[in-house]
């Protein structure tokens, strides 16, 4: 039975070669791309189910990719996990703030890499945000069907990691969760994030929100909720 499409973005044609080969033998579809616009070109024509991406790439790197894949209304969806062999926390973070929804790095298990895409497309079939409940709450409007978030009729630009936290958070009202409990009802419990990386998805969400970010409070040695 035919699995899911899958585009592998890298330079390093071996790289390339070693994932492509291991997910044909697992039954996925394969298509590849080197440079950071072809990649572009590619997600938008094939419409693949998950995306390889590698953060170092020609012309336009994986960041810039995945900014672009996020902002466009045909690829938003379309799960990424990003392949570098930078392994600092600093890239981690900014790779996660801009929408990747995992990220593995390099040099890394091709079991181990085809478990991820595994995980990361079960949480894409669970769809864990109810796609008919539209909120409104002290001006912030947000649909999830339409993944449209609005303060005061003014559009919010928000990372799609950023939009699921401020929808559990509204759906939770006034109840007071961990970091994990957040990572957990938003990408599953297997998530590879750190504290420090929600830390980083609640201030970008402050911040969009201006004053009515306030309403995101911290609770000291717990974690976070939405003022009721």
């Amino acid at each position: 039975m035919a699995k899911e499409h899958i585009l592998i973005v890298d330079d390093e044609e071996d790289i390339v070669e070693l994932i492509a080969y291991n997910l044909s033998k697992e039954g996925y579809t394969v298509t590849t791309a080197h440079s950071g616009e072809e990649a572009l070109r590619v997600a938008r024509d094939k419409q693949p189910d998950l995306i390889t991406l590698d953060l170092m790439l020609p012309g336009l790197n994986g960041l810039d990719v995945c900014r672009s894949l996020r902002a466009e209304e045909q690829t938003r969806s379309i799960p990424v996990i990003m392949l570098s062999a930078k392994g600092e926390e600093a890239d981690v973070v900014i790779g996660l703030e801009i929408g990747a929804d995992d990220y593995v790095t390099k040099p890394f298990s091709p079991r181990i890499l085809i478990a991820r895409i595994r995980s990361v497309l079960r949480k894409h079939d669970r769809e864990p945000i109810r796609k008919d409940k539209t909120l409104t709450v002290d001006g912030i409007y947000i649909n999830p069907g339409k993944h449209e978030a609005r303060l005061n009729e003014e559009s919010l630009e928000l990372t799609p990691t950023e939009f699921s936290i401020l929808y559990f958070l509204l759906s939770n009202r006034g109840w007071v969760y961990t970091r994990h409990q957040i990572v957990e009802a938003v990408h599953g419990d297997d998530y590879p994030v750190t504290d420090r990386s929600i830390d980083v998805q609640i201030t970008g969400l402050r911040k969009k929100l201006k004053d009515a970010g306030t309403a995101i409070e911290t609770v000291r040695g717990v974690g976070y909720r939405f003022r009721e």
